[in-house]
């Protein structure tokens, strides 16, 4: 896993890395797996004024790092904008815990195996309007799972999209919550607000012990959180709650996705996770499937994490859990 750490305007950290980058030989837009097509420009077109009017720091950070790269800034949006909307996203599972003194989000990202070198751990000092974070990515700018300084920690899955609309998408969003959010509330109110253009679930903690699943797509918001009946939500590749299960496209489930649902659900249903020790056991498949993919399949568990909100600690394994030992992350103070 590569880490970076980015300090100073938003612009001004995407020139940087595009740079660093550029110094290394390394062009973004040479890396891209997947056709830039006609109708991803379109479609980032028209997601262009939802980022102006919501995130348009997000916008000088992607010039930043065109600017650093010499390549086209609409190109890089193209990328970035049509992620988890046109091209496919990352098959991740996620949870919440609050309850008996401790605040737990866990999170395994699973992808695909021979892209892993590219993963990356980013620290963010920027301006004062924004909150300073730490987060992690199978992409760049776009995040999925991190923690600010405040303590929100949220983490990601995608879903298929029955339908997509110009908006913003799963790994801005999220980005934008680490950044411009206080809480869980904020988060919350954020999202009632802002148009989305792909199809995702957000799971969420903050230090006060509030929780929260956000089943959303391009047409529907639906939200679980604290109280709740149990002291646990979590999150796979599919939606859960009613109505969000019929504004879904059906998946094969290559990626075990139901699998590792109860899996997880399971485990917290019978109280097998009652600190961040055993939060890592449940990632690590100790009580059932969840990152055991055979090598075969070039699919796995490239990073597991669990933020330990309680206790203001973040462990990660950069990598599959049964093979990487967790390791405390001192390096972002909460």
């Amino acid at each position: 896993m590569n880490h970076e750490i980015f300090s100073g305007t938003h612009y001004n950290i995407g020139r940087q890395w595009g740079q660093k980058l550029a110094q290394r030989n390394v062009s973004l837009l040479s890396q891209i797996p997947f056709p830039l097509s006609e109708e991803a420009g379109n479609f980032a077109s028209a997601c262009l004024p939802v980022y102006q009017k919501f995130f348009p720091e997000i916008l000088d950070e992607i010039q930043g790092v065109a600017d650093g790269q010499d390549c086209s800034p609409e190109k890089l949006r193209t990328l970035l904008f049509s992620l988890y909307s046109i091209a496919p996203g990352a098959n991740c599972s996620c949870f919440a815990l609050s309850g008996k003194g401790q605040i737990l989000l866990g999170r395994n990202s699973d992808f695909f195996s021979e892209l892993k070198e590219q993963n990356m751990n980013v620290i963010y000092d920027v301006p004062a309007a924004s909150q300073g974070f730490t987060a992690n990515t199978t992409s760049f700018i776009q995040m999925e799972d991190g923690v600010n300084r405040l303590g929100l920690a949220v983490g990601l899955t995608s879903v298929l999209p029955r339908r997509i609309k110009p908006g913003m998408n799963a790994g801005l969003l999220l980005r934008f919550f680490l950044e411009k959010c206080r809480n869980v509330d904020d988060m919350l109110q954020s999202i009632a607000k802002i148009p989305i253009s792909s199809s995702q679930t957000f799971t969420a903690a903050d230090p006060s012990g509030r929780i929260a699943l956000i089943e959303c797509s391009s047409e529907h918001v639906s939200v679980s959180s604290t109280p709740l009946p149990q002291n646990f939500l979590c999150a796979v590749n599919s939606f859960h709650m009613s109505p969000m299960d019929s504004l879904q496209k059906a998946a094969a489930e290559e990626w075990s996705s139901e699998r590792r649902y109860r899996t997880m659900r399971d485990s917290l249903i019978k109280g097998r996770v009652t600190d961040a020790s055993s939060a890592q056991k449940l990632l690590s498949g100790k009580h059932g499937f969840l990152s055991q993919y055979p090598p075969s399949t070039g699919k796995d568990t490239v990073w597991s994490v669990v933020y330990d909100l309680a206790n203001r600690k973040i462990y990660r394994a950069e990598g599959n859990p049964q093979r990487c030992p967790f390791r405390h992350d001192q390096r972002f103070p909460l």
